[in-house]
């Protein structure tokens, strides 16, 4: 069930409703039901997989408490919370492997043995990826590790746990949440607040706003140039590139605004999941910003264990490749995704070696470093950073990731933006200029966020008819101008395949 559906915009009321209406000590039965009823309007068979993490982690968790609880000496009772750390993380990932990156494995064994004249492997598991387990596994390993290291206390009610896990919002895209957050908060009564309410509507409009008129109308474009990309040259793979920076931020974004906004309605406050990515100055500050829940899920257990930045620089340098190499391999098993982590490590690594260096220029050139000038050039800078990795994030290939990068600075071809062939991509002018229009709105959202206005609390200031306009005229805004399959048919979103 996709959130721009007519499914969900009927399923979502009705959840709304019944929840208030009843007891609230009964409420996260109604609430598991109904997240169980949203995953299976996918897959009937994949509500296995997620109750099979369900229970690994919720047992993993009970075990790891009560072995903590036993009279044994310190060594045994760590011992005993390792195996089972490990049992969780063996089974859940094993689980991840399995249907995501087995045949990507085999695949790349078979060439390994091809090279070296070796007979190759035959096995296949050639099934459809279950929508959201790369989400809803590693919040459940959180869980366990919280456990482990005395965060929270494991949770008895097996129930409640499991609308930790299936907590519909967020179950298929994230926001990653944390049991120290959400968990804690499904133990508590949410009596219904109209102010809340209207502030989780405004929030889903917004994300409404950001997947209908812009992600899946900039989509139009992306894909008819990187579909085809023999067919197109430099410029269009420059306007393209930019434009799927865009696509990707409102695609996912978009989804992580109206699940936070629905959560809200009902009483659950989820955490940002985006922080104006592309107003960052450096790529490292861009990944503090972007898919927050994500970036700090990697820091915390992975980045951390491996030792951060506790043992020296070179140290530091290799675990942050580490990490991004590893979350390039979260988001999907091809090498593109690997190759377009990697460089966003690089990146940061290079950004971190040379900051010494890059200040004391600054300073011997007689660089205002915090003037506004400066600041938008490191803003600049970093988009395109971020942009040339997106290349690969977006590419079907890598062999077409690189074509697409050389053509951008070989084959130069500025007059696409003068002679009206930019409307041969498959928007038309009137199109295209309603794009840019609402480009400008997303920029000037962000711009009044980064300097902390909050738009929602400015609108909600106004008297009554003025608000009414404004919900009015948005609402009508994306009805209107939203990109709308045949028969009104969702697009999905982006970040569904991971």
């Amino acid at each position: 069930m996709l959130f721009n559906s007519i499914h969900f915009l009927i399923f979502f009321p009705i959840v709304v409703f019944l929840y208030f209406l009843i007891p609230s000590k009964a409420r996260y039965l109604w609430l598991l039901a109904a997240s169980y009823y949203f995953y299976m309007c996918w897959n009937v068979t994949y509500v296995l997989l997620l109750l099979f993490s369900t229970g690994v982690t919720y047992l993993s968790g009970w075990a790891i408490e009560y072995a903590g609880n036993r009279p044994w000496d310190g060594r045994k009772i760590q011992t005993y919370k390792k195996i089972f750390v490990a049992g969780s993380f063996f089974l859940n990932l094993s689980l991840l492997f399995l249907f995501k990156y087995f045949d990507f494995a085999i695949e790349n064994i078979n060439r390994i043995l091809a090279r070296c004249n070796l007979a190759l492997l035959s096995p296949s598991f050639d099934v459809i990826l279950p929508v959201g387990i790369s989400f809803y596994i590693f919040q459940a390993l959180s869980y366990t590790m919280d456990v482990y290291r005395g965060e929270i206390h494991a949770e008895k009610n097996f129930l409640k746990y499991a609308l930790f896990v299936s907590f519909f919002p967020q179950l298929v895209a994230g926001p990653i949440e944390r049991s120290k957050n959400l968990l804690t908060q499904i133990q508590k009564e949410h009596p219904f607040d109209f102010e809340r309410m209207r502030a989780g509507l405004f929030i889903m409009v917004w994300g409404y706003f950001q997947k209908l008129v812009l992600a899946d109308r900039i989509a139009v474009i992306v894909d008819t140039v990187y579909n085809h990309p023999m067919d197109y040259r430099g410029c269009h793979f420059i306007l393209a590139s930019a434009l799927f920076a865009i696509q990707i931020y409102c695609d996912f974004s978009g989804y992580s605004m109206i699940a936070i906004g629905a959560a809200e309605i009902m009483g659950f406050h989820l955490m940002d999941n985006f922080d104006c990515p592309y107003l960052a100055k450096t790529v490292e500050e861009f990944w503090r910003r972007w898919h927050i829940s994500l970036t700090s899920w990697f820091r915390d257990y992975l980045y951390i264990p491996l030792g951060g930045n506790r043992r020296g620089k070179l140290r530091k340098y290799l675990n942050v490749m580490v990490v991004f190499l590893v979350s390039g391999l979260w988001h999907g098993a091809q090498w593109t995704f690997v190759i377009w982590g990697g460089l966003n490590g690089l990146f940061q690594v290079i950004g971190s070696a040379t900051k010494g260096a890059r200040e004391k220029i600054a300073g011997r050139l007689g660089l205002h470093t915090e003037s506004i000038g400066h600041r938008c050039l490191k803003v600049v800078c970093t988009f395109i950073l971020v942009d040339l990795t997106w290349v690969f994030f977006r590419a079907n290939s890598v062999d077409d990731a690189l074509y697409i990068l050389r053509s951008m600075f070989t084959a130069p071809n500025p007059w696409i933006f003068f002679d009206g062939s930019l409307y041969e991509l498959g928007l038309s002018q009137r199109q295209f200029g309603l794009l840019l229009f609402s480009i400008g709105i997303l920029i000037a959202g962000d711009v009044l966020r980064y300097r902390g206005v909050k738009v929602t609390e400015v609108i909600f200031r106004q008297d009554l008819w003025c608000r009414w306009l404004i919900y009015i005229a948005a609402v009508m805004f994306i009805l209107v101008f939203g990109v709308w399959g045949v028969g009104y048919d969702a697009q999905a979103f982006v970040y569904f395949q991971f």
